[in-house]
């Protein structure tokens, strides 16, 4: 079974960058069988798929982030990570690492065969 687990710091200011890291255990993020997700909740809403890694480091991102995010991996330590510039109050939110075995985007928590258990960012001064 794979588990994923989000570190990261749950308070960033305004304009700063958020950096989350997720660490996988159960399976290689160099495998094949998944595709590894950042999603997230801000308060009051529903899940926003944020963007993907795949298991040859290629990458898709929400077109509403595309500007300001970036996903990358470190397969020496079974890692993947999250960054995403000039946060304003409006990314407070919690943040999943998630995977399926489908590289579409999907907000739909059925879609997805594992979850971390999630992280709050809030982005405030």
């Amino acid at each position: 079974q794979v588990q994923l687990q989000e570190s990261g710091p749950g308070l960033v200011k305004p304009s700063q960058t958020l950096s989350l890291t997720c660490t996988v255990s159960g399976a290689s993020v160099t495998t094949t069988d998944y595709f590894w997700n950042w999603i997230r909740q801000a308060p009051g809403k529903g899940l926003e798929w944020m963007g993907v890694i795949a298991y040859d480091g290629n990458v898709d991102y929400s077109p509403a982030l595309k500007s300001r995010i970036s996903i990358s991996r470190d397969t020496s330590k079974n890692q993947f990570s999250l960054r995403l510039n000039s946060v304003t109050p409006e990314d407070t939110a919690v943040y999943y690492c998630a995977i399926r075995d489908d590289p579409d985007c999907s907000d739909y928590v059925e879609d997805y065969d594992s979850w971390g258990q999630g992280t709050q960012v809030t982005v405030s001064s």
